[in-house]
């Protein structure tokens, strides 16, 4: 089977469509995994560190030095990149996607307020940011330059002073572009380490590597973990999961846009989810037969397969209108609205990371330069969760000013919620100011 073909009217179709959604993996043993490598860095520092980063990448290493490139190295490597023709194009496409970023992202800052009650007391909201972030950045089987600006450039804006990337260095190498993009965003320091090391010692600290505030951008599910157990140490994103796309179509987009669409998710890796949504079966079959037709000469011909197979699926509904309810049962990390006037059914849709509106308005320019940040929430998680931004980077901290008049009628209320509770400092310290 290529895909699997569900359709809504079908009496098991809540049924089919739970267990299209539901992941489960070995995750006890990528618990314990994880757990160990964490507790074994903060016990040993630069050396676990060193120790699991040469088992896992095939790498000889003598110090932390030999896995660090600092800011005025990636600005060296800049240079050296732009004057070479065959970076130079990427390079300009970067630096464009970084200002579309930029400026999409200026408008995202938490903003600072106070106002006066009637009693004079001033009340309001300064906003900081936080001071040391670090951006993982997946290296391996895909290396994206595009991560780094999502990651980094928020960050910046919000005003965090410093700015820690790490990316993993597979048997040493690296791609340029990815270290081009951190010139770009002024990353601080490089460290050419990955997976649950990395993120521990961001984390704890090591000799060598300063503690961070917050970790932010995805990786694979001992990254992620890793996350899940340093959260409450540091601030994370969130748990990221496997890219997802869910497209809705009425059957008139040319079918080959859909299929690309479709497999720009499935080809991240083995993985990912592909979903279409349609009311037109005869538009279905064409879909099913365009895509077999370009994995013959698909470059990443395996990873798409495997992922069509596992978790992929060719939804045949009602209407657009009941495609509302499905989109909301699975809260989609990308949507693609591909009809005519789809901002009407906005107001249907509750859960989704980013939607595309039109047939215009593929998901790959958000994952490259469209402006919205490319880091969203997962699996479901769009129920509660919202796209990496500004705010993640920014505190908020609660300011009271309290006037001789305001304080006596603040205890008048503080003194019984206080003595309520039994709590006897409370109710004398708000007495005091009576």
């Amino acid at each position: 089977m290529l895909i699997r073909r569900l359709k809504q009217n079908s009496d098991d179709f809540d049924v089919q469509l739970k267990r299209l959604l539901n992941r489960e993996d070995d995750q006890r043993r990528v618990t314990t995994v994880v757990s160990n490598i964490v507790a074994d860095v903060r016990h040993r520092g630069d050396q676990a560190v060193l120790e699991y980063t040469q088992r896992f990448d095939q790498r000889v290493l003598n110090s932390i030095r030999d896995i660090t490139i600092d800011h005025d190295a990636l600005q060296k490597k800049l240079r050296e990149y732009e004057s070479a023709a065959q970076w130079k194009q990427s390079i300009f496409a970067l630096k464009q996607a970084a200002e579309r970023i930029q400026d999409y992202h200026q408008r995202q800052s938490l903003l600072a307020w106070s106002y006066v009650d009637s009693h004079g007391n001033e009340l309001g909201q300064r906003i900081t940011p936080l001071d040391r972030a670090a951006l993982y950045v997946p290296g391996g089987k895909a290396s994206y330059p595009s991560s780094v600006l999502m990651n980094s450039i928020p960050a910046r804006v919000a005003g965090v002073p410093h700015l820690t990337m790490t990316v993993p260095a597979p048997q040493g190498e690296l791609n340029p572009l990815v270290l081009a993009a951190a010139a770009i965003c002024e990353v601080d320091i490089v460290y050419t380490m990955g997976g649950a090391q990395a993120v521990a010692a961001l984390a704890y600290g090591t000799e060598s590597i300063q503690a961070v505030d917050k970790i932010v951008g995805p990786g694979n599910q001992y990254v992620a973990e890793a996350k899940r157990q340093v959260f409450g140490q540091v601030g994370i994103d969130m748990i990221a999961g496997p890219s997802e796309i869910l497209v809705v179509c009425d059957g008139k987009t040319p079918v080959e846009w859909i299929v690309w669409d479709l497999l720009s998710q499935a080809e991240h890796d083995e993985a990912a989810q592909s979903i279409l949504l349609c009311p037109n079966v005869s538009f279905i079959n064409e879909v099913e037969k365009e895509i077999e037709r370009v994995l013959k000469t698909s470059t990443r011909a395996e990873i798409i397969r495997k992922s069509l197979a596992d978790f992929g699926a060719l939804i045949e509904v009602q209407s657009l209108d009941s495609a509302m309810e499905v989109i909301n049962q699975i809260a989609p990390e990308h949507l693609e609205l591909s009809f005519d006037e789809p901002e009407k059914f906005l107001p249907n849709i509750r859960h989704a990371g980013a939607i595309f509106l039109g047939r215009h308005t593929p998901e790959a320019f958000g994952d490259y330069c469209a402006g919205p940040n490319h880091v969203l929430p997962t699996s479901g998680t769009a129920r509660f969760a919202s796209p990496l931004g500004v705010p993640d980077f920014q505190k908020r901290t609660s300011l009271i000013r309290c006037s001789v008049e305001g304080a006596k009628h603040l205890a008048s209320i503080a003194l019984p919620l206080a003595e309520v509770e039994g709590l006897e400092a409370h109710a004398k310290s708000a007495q005091c100011r009576s």
